[in-house]
C-alpha cells in the first residue's frame, strides 16, 4: 500500500478565528513553520470551504465566533466525514460549556498560539503521516 510521505516544507493549515489581530499573528506562526495557510473568519466559512473541496492538513479553530462557532463547525466537519485534524485554540477553552473533544476536536490550546504549539502539531502531522 503507498502511502502518503510528506515534508515539513509542504504541510498545509486551515485558520479559522473572527479576530483580525489573532488571524495575523497565527498565519505569520504557521507560515513561519513552513505551512501553506488559508484563513476564514468563522466556522461557516471553514466547513463551507471544506465542503467545497479543499483539504488541509490541520485545521486550525477557534471557538467563539460569530455565524458558526468552532464547536459547532468541528461537528459539521466531523459529519461530513472529514478526518483532518482539528486543533481547538481559545482564550478560554471552557468558554462555550461543551467538550471540544466530543465534538471532534483532536487537540486544544490556549490562545496565544506559540512556536511550540506549532512545532508539536507539524511533529504529530509528520508521524502520522509517515508510519
Amino acid at each position: 500500500m503507498a502511502r502518503k510521505v510528506i515534508s515539513s516544507n509542504n504541510l498545509s493549515a486551515l485558520l479559522v478565528d473572527d479576530d483580525i489581530v489573532c488571524r495575523l499573528v497565527h498565519v505569520g506562526y504557521l507560515r513561519a513553520h513552513n505551512f501553506e495557510t488559508y484563513a476564514v473568519e468563522n466556522g461557516r466559512e471553514a466547513v463551507d470551504l471544506v465542503r467545497s473541496g479543499r483539504q488541509f492538513d490541520v485545521i486550525f479553530m477557534d471557538f467563539s465566533m460569530p455565524v458558526m462557532n468552532g464547536i459547532q463547525a468541528t461537528r459539521e466537519l466531523r459529519a461530513m466525514g472529514v478526518k483532518t485534524m482539528i486543533v481547538g485554540i481559545d482564550c478560554d477553552p471552557d468558554f462555550l460549556g461543551e467538550d471540544p473533544f466530543q465534538a471532534g476536536m483532536d487537540r486544544v490550546y490556549e490562545k496565544p498560539m506559540t512556536h511550540e504549539i506549532v512545532i508539536s502539531v507539524r511533529q504529530a502531522l509528520l508521524n502520522n503521516y509517515n508510519m
